[in-house]
C-alpha cells in the first residue's frame, strides 16, 4: 500500500524524431515527491538502432529495462510515439509500472488519419525528415516553433530529426492492426491532451476511452501538443500532480 510522501519517478518517453532533451526545459517537479526522468529510445538523438531485425519490442524493452532499473513507485509516460510504445509496454505487463501518463498518444484512428497515410510513402517519409531537419528549416521555422523556448533549443528541435535513424520504421510498427491487437490494460491510466493541440485532435481522448477501461479524462486548456517546451512550469506541476493521484490508493 502506497503512502502518501512515497517517492514517485516518472519515465518520460518523446515522440518522434526527439529524445530525452525534448523535457530539458522542465524545472525540477514541485512538491519534492515526484521526479521526471527522461529517456531517449534507441534510434533516437543520435543512440545506434540494434542489429538485427527491427520490431516494436526493440522499443519496448528498452522501456522495460529503464523501468525495471527505478527503485520504489513508477509511472511511466509517453508523449506521441512514446505514448504508443508506453501503452505497449503497460498492456503486455501490468506490474512494470503502476500507472500510465498518455500525452497526446499516437494510436488510435491511424487508419483513417492522412499524414499516417501519406507517410506510409518510404520516400516520403525521407524526404520529410530530410526537410524538418535541413538548416533552411531550423532558421525559418526555428524562429517561429517556439516562441517562448530558447532560439537554440527549436533549432536543436528540428535538427535533431536528422539523428533519428529509428523515424521512418515508426510508420511501420504503429498501425491500426497493432492498436486494435493491444491487451487489455490493468494498470490506471491518466489521458491527458492540450485543448490547443493542433498535431493531434483533443476528439481522440473519447476513442481511447472506448478502447481503455480504467482511464482519467485531463483535457488542459492552455496547453498544446507541446507542453513540455511551451509551458515547462506548468507541465512540471501538472504531471506532478498526476503522478500522485495515480498511485494513490
Amino acid at each position: 500500500m502506497p503512502t502518501p510522501t512515497e517517492p514517485i519517478t516518472v519515465l518520460a518517453i518523446h515522440g518522434n524524431g526527439g529524445g530525452a532533451f525534448r523535457f530539458s526545459l522542465v524545472p525540477e517537479l514541485p512538491g519534492g515527491r515526484v521526479t521526471l526522468q527522461p529517456m531517449t529510445l534507441p534510434g533516437f538523438q543520435g543512440r545506434p538502432l540494434p542489429s538485427g531485425p527491427l520490431n516494436l519490442s526493440t522499443f519496448s524493452d528498452a522501456v522495460r529495462k529503464a523501468l525495471a532499473g527505478i527503485d520504489g513507485r513508477k509511472v511511466l509516460l509517453g508523449h506521441g510515439i512514446g505514448g504508443s510504445i508506453a501503452l505497449d509496454v503497460a498492456a503486455e505487463d501490468p506490474t512494470v509500472a503502476d500507472g500510465l501518463i498518455l500525452l497526446s498518444p499516437v494510436g488510435v484512428k491511424l487508419d483513417e488519419r492522412l499524414f499516417p497515410r501519406i507517410m506510409s510513402n518510404p520516400m516520403v517519409r525521407k524526404t520529410a525528415k530530410a526537410i524538418i531537419s535541413s538548416s533552411v528549416m531550423q532558421v525559418t521555422a526555428g524562429r517561429f516553433l517556439f516562441p517562448g523556448a530558447p532560439r537554440p533549443f527549436a533549432k536543436r528541435f528540428l535538427a535533431e530529426y536528422r539523428n533519428a535513424e529509428a523515424f521512418e520504421i515508426m510508420f511501420d510498427l504503429l498501425n491500426a492492426a497493432w492498436f486494435d491487437g493491444l491487451p487489455p490494460v490493468q494498470l490506471p491510466v491518466a489521458i491527458v491532451w492540450g485543448e490547443k493541440d493542433r498535431v493531434l485532435d483533443v476528439g481522440h481522448v473519447e476513442s481511447y476511452e472506448r478502447a481503455l477501461r480504467d482511464t482519467r479524462r485531463i483535457v488542459r486548456p492552455e496547453w498544446g501538443h507541446y507542453p513540455m517546451i511551451e509551458q515547462p512550469e506548468d507541465f512540471a506541476a501538472g504531471i506532478a500532480e498526476i503522478a500522485s493521484d495515480l498511485v494513490s490508493p
